[in-house]
C-alpha cells in the first residue's frame, strides 16, 4: 500500500504533469514515446458501446455435446451481458456538477463494439441537451472483464479523477486526474499501484477519502478480498492504506456513500474465501477521515475487523442460510444509514435459487428493520436507493424479469416508499418490450430532483454475445435516454426511446 503514495507523490512533484511516469507506461504498460502534451490528450471513440462480458462458467448445449466434460448449467452464467456500469464496487461512476450543468460518467466501453475493453468517460450537457464523442481514458488492450471498470470523483478545483480499477494482483489499477477542470480532453497520469474496486468521496476542504480492495492469497487456487482505505490531501499527498477489514479467510466487497464528511459503508463476507458463499451484513462509518470508525449504534469499534462476529455485524443472514448481494447505500433526512441488498439461496442463476429478494435495511432508534420490496430473478440485479428531501424513499432497478429470464437484470421499473421503505410500491415500469435484459442501474451523485439525467444503465443479451447501448432516465422515470450507439459528428444529442 505504501506504493500508493510514492508513485502519487513522484508523479505529482514532476511539474504536475507526471512526466516521468508517463514515460515509463502508457495505457497498455509498454514504453511511451509521444511527447509529454501528447501523452496527456485521450484519444475520443465513435460512440458509446458498452462491455460486453461473461464469467464463461456455463456451456451451450451444442459445446456440450463436443465436451462432455465441462461444466454445464441450463440457466446461463450467473454474472454476464451488458457489464458496461458495473459494479457496486465501483462508485461513484457519475456525478453531477452544478457549476458547469454537466453531469459527468465513466464506464466500461468496448473497442468497436468487441470485447476488449476501453476505460471511458463523457458528460451530458444539460444546457445544450448533447453528449461529446467519450474520451479513452486507459485501453485495457488484451483485457476484457468489467472488473476493471473505473469510478470518478470531482474536487473542489474542478479537476475530475478517474479511478481505472485492477483485478487482484494479475492486473494493476490506474490513477488519472483531468490537467484542466471539468475538462474530459486532457489527463495525466497520477500513479499505478494494486487497486481493486476504487470507491473515492471528496470531503470539501480536506480532501479524498478513498476505499480500495487487495486480493491476499489464501491457498494455491484461492484469495481473500481484503477492504483498505486512505486518504488524499488536496495536494495529492496520500496517506498509507490501511486494513479495514480482513476477517481470517472470509474476504469482502463493498460498497460506500459519503454526506457532509461522514463515510459509511457496507460488506459482507465470504466464507473461507468463496464469492459464490457471500453472506452476512456490516455496517461501519467514520466522521473524522478514518482515525475512528463505528458501528450505527455509534460504538467505537478497533480496525481491522478479523471476527466474523463482532460489532458491526447487521444481520447474520448465514445463520438463515441466506447470500447476500450489495446494492446501494444511503442516509435518511435523520442521518439514519439504509441499505438496499438482494437476497437468495444459491449463488447459480435459475429457479432453485428463488426467491431474490430486494431488502432495505434501516437503521433507526438503536435497532435494524427489514423490510421487502420485492422479488426479482437473479442475484446480480442490481440498483440504487434515494432519500428524497420530501422523506420519500425511491428505488429504479431491474426487478422485472426481462426478455433472458434468469440472467442478470431485466426490466427498469420505479418504486417509491412513504413509511421509510417499511411498504413499497411500484409506480412506473420503466422499460418493455426490450431485446436484451437492463443491468447495473447505477445513481447519479449530486443529481438535481428535476435532472434527466439521474440514473444510468446498460444492457446487453445475457445468452450470448451482444451488443451493449447505455441508457439514461430521470427520477420517476417517465423519460428514458439511450446515447448514441455511432457518431458523425462530435457532439450528438441522445435518442428518447420512451
Amino acid at each position: 500500500m505504501k506504493k500508493w503514495c510514492l508513485l502519487t507523490v513522484l508523479a505529482m512533484a514532476l511539474s504536475g504533469d507526471g512526466s516521468m511516469l508517463h514515460a515509463a507506461v502508457n495505457e497498455g504498460g509498454s514504453k511511451a514515446t509521444a511527447s509529454n502534451e501528447d501523452r496527456t490528450l485521450k484519444p475520443k471513440d465513435t460512440g458509446y458501446r458498452g462491455i460486453w462480458y461473461t464469467l464463461g462458467q456455463y456451456t451451450s448445449d451444442l459445446q456440450k455435446k463436443k465436451q462432455p466434460w465441462t461444466s454445464y448449467w441450463p440457466y446461463g452464467d450467473k454474472n454476464c451481458g451488458g457489464l458496461g456500469t458495473g459494479f457496486v464496487k465501483h462508485v461513484p461512476i457519475a456525478v453531477y456538477a452544478p457549476e458547469v450543468k454537466k453531469t459527468f460518467f465513466c464506464y466500461g466501453g468496448s473497442k468497436n463494439g468487441e470485447l476488449h475493453l476501453y476505460n471511458m468517460i463523457s458528460y451530458y450537457d444539460h444546457e445544450k441537451d448533447r453528449v461529446p464523442r467519450p474520451t479513452i481514458i486507459h485501453d485495457k488492450q488484451d483485457v476484457d472483464d468489467p472488473h476493471d471498470d473505473s469510478s470518478l470523483a470531482i474536487d473542489e478545483a474542478g479537476h475530475i479523477w478517474v479511478y481505472v480499477a485492477g483485478r487482484a494482483r494479475k492486473r494493476p489499477g490506474f490513477v488519472y486526474r483531468s490537467v484542466k477542470p471539468y475538462n474530459i480532453e486532457r489527463f495525466e497520469l497520477i500513479s499505478e499501484e494494486e487497486m481493486c474496486y476504487p470507491q473515492p468521496f471528496p470531503i470539501k476542504g480536506k480532501g479524498t477519502f478513498e476505499f480500495s480492495t487487495q486480493y491476499k492469497k489464501i491457498t494455491e487456487h484461492s484469495n481473500r478480498r481484503v477492504l483498505y482505505w486512505r486518504f488524499r490531501d488536496s495536494s495529492g499527498t496520500c496517506s498509507e492504506g490501511r486494513e479495514l477489514s480482513r476477517m481470517e479467510r472470509e474476504g469482502q466487497y463493498q460498497t460506500s456513500f459519503e454526506k457532509d464528511g461522514r463515510v459509511v459503508t457496507m460488506f459482507n463476507r465470504h466464507p473461507n474465501g468463496s464469492v459464490d458463499k457471500r453472506t452476512d451484513l456490516y455496517y461501519l462509518e467514520t466522521r473524522d477521515l478514518g482515525n475512528s470508525w463505528q458501528t450505527a449504534d455509534g460504538a467505537t469499534v478497533k480496525t481491522p475487523l478479523t471476527k466474523i462476529d463482532n460489532p458491526a455485524r447487521v444481520k447474520a443472514y448465514s445463520e438463515e442460510n441466506r447470500m447476500v448481494y450489495l446494492n446501494s447505500i444511503t442516509l435518511d433526512n435523520d442521518g439514519n444509514p439504509v441499505a438496499l441488498v438482494v437476497t437468495s439461496s444459491d449463488h447459480k442463476p435459475g429457479p432453485q435459487g428463488d426467491p431474490r429478494t430486494w431488502e432495505v435495511l434501516h437503521h433507526k432508534h438503536g435497532k435494524w428493520n427489514i423490510s421487502k420490496v420485492t422479488n426479482s430473478t437473479n442475484n446480480y440485479d442490481t440498483g440504487p436507493i434515494w432519500v428524497d428531501s420530501d422523506g420519500t424513499w425511491r428505488i429504479i432497478g431491474p426487478t422485472e424479469p426481462g426478455p433472458q429470464r434468469w440472467g442478470p437484470g431485466g426490466e427498469v421499473a420505479a418504486w417509491i416508499s412513504k413509511d421509510e421503505g417499511k411498504t413499497w410500491t411500484k409506480t412506473r415500469q420503466v422499460t418493455k418490450n426490450s431485446r436484451r435484459n437492463h443491468t447495473y442501474v447505477r445513481k447519479v451523485f449530486g443529481a438535481e430532483p428535476d435532472s434527466p439525467f439521474f440514473a444510468l444503465w446498460a444492457d446487453g443479451n445475457t445468452d450470448e454475445k451482444s451488443p451493449s447501448y447505455l441508457y439514461f432516465a430521470n427520477r420517476e422515470g417517465t423519460v428514458v435516454r439511450r446515447l448514441p450507439y455511432d457518431m458523425e459528428g462530435d457532439f450528438a444529442t441522445p435518442d428518447v426511446v420512451k
